[in-house]
């Protein structure tokens, strides 16, 4: 693997993959997934409740059995996910159509990603966000069973950077509003004030744009834009533990912010795979 920058992609690939769903799954089986913003919108599910369920609107929303098959609905849906996530471990050991399930898995991660999208009140930019953890998958399977494939992958994956790092400086410039964690993290990991924290996004949203941009450059220029894409994805990837880590609840700060964490490594790390591609494929 020392002289084959290929077989290290697909290392890297294979990482993000696994810990994308494996991070995935335990915020599923262990804490929530934002699931209850469907089933729970009365203009979109009314009807279906009222013909097909014969309940009132009040009677569905208040019934706790209701509340029990939703629950069971995120919880098999995180086992789907730790099947995937057990899939990708034995990839190289699986027949190529069982390969495939990690496209049903992609697909799920896409409809987390739609209920994210809803639960912020139809923001693009949220739905676009997730593009590199939905898509992580889909780039392990071609480099595992699509290898022709591969050299056309790479645009899709500079796409799929870019959109996740461009829709990220999106909120941190403050085109939509300014998520309170990204606030209260940069305030709890630098020690600053929270006007000093809005600069500080402010530039890193710029940033985010300036990579967006950058990685569709030649490679000798695109090749620093990616780089610090690794650096930056990293930071951000930390940032969920660190910034939430209380020694006294040790614990149970680990088991409630070390999956959000987890399931960003593909920020870091498809960067870095299309890194080694750019800095072995430069003219």
């Amino acid at each position: 693997m020392k002289n084959n920058p290929i077989l290290q992609m697909t290392f890297l690939l294979w990482l993000a993959t696994f810990f994308d769903f494996f991070g995935r799954a335990w915020q599923h089986i262990i804490w929530d997934a934002p699931y209850r913003t469907l089933f729970w919108d009365e203009a979109w599910m009314s009807g279906l409740v009222n013909n097909i369920f014969g309940m009132s609107w009040e009677d569905y929303v208040t019934s706790p059995t209701i509340d029990l098959y939703i629950q069971n609905i995120i919880m098999g849906i995180g086992w789907l996910f730790a099947l995937c996530a057990l899939v990708t471990l034995l990839i190289h050991r699986v027949p190529k159509h069982i390969g495939k399930i990690l496209w049903i898995g992609a697909f799920f991660l896409w409809v987390l990603s739609f209920m994210y999208y809803k639960e912020k009140f139809f923001d693009l930019g949220q739905l676009l966000e997730y593009t590199l953890q939905w898509s992580t998958p889909l780039f392990l399977y071609i480099f595992i069973f699509k290898k022709e494939w591969v050299p056309g992958s790479i645009i899709y994956m500079k796409i799929a950077i870019a959109l996740t790092f461009g829709c990220h400086g999106l909120y941190a410039l403050g085109y939509y509003p300014v998520p309170v964690t990204f606030m209260e993290m940069t305030m709890n990991i630098l020690g600053v004030s929270e006007e000093v924290a809005k600069s500080f996004l402010f530039g890193a949203g710029v940033l985010d744009f300036i990579v967006a941009v950058g990685i569709f450059l030649p490679a000798r220029w695109a090749k620093w834009f990616l780089a610090y894409a690794v650096i930056w994805g990293l930071a951000t990837c930390l940032a969920r533990t660190w910034a939430n880590f209380h020694i006294d609840f040790m614990w149970m700060s680990l088991s409630q912010n070390l999956p959000e964490s987890i399931y960003r490594t593909c920020h870091f790390l498809v960067p870095m795979a299309v890194y080694l591609y750019i800095i072995n494929n430069e003219e």
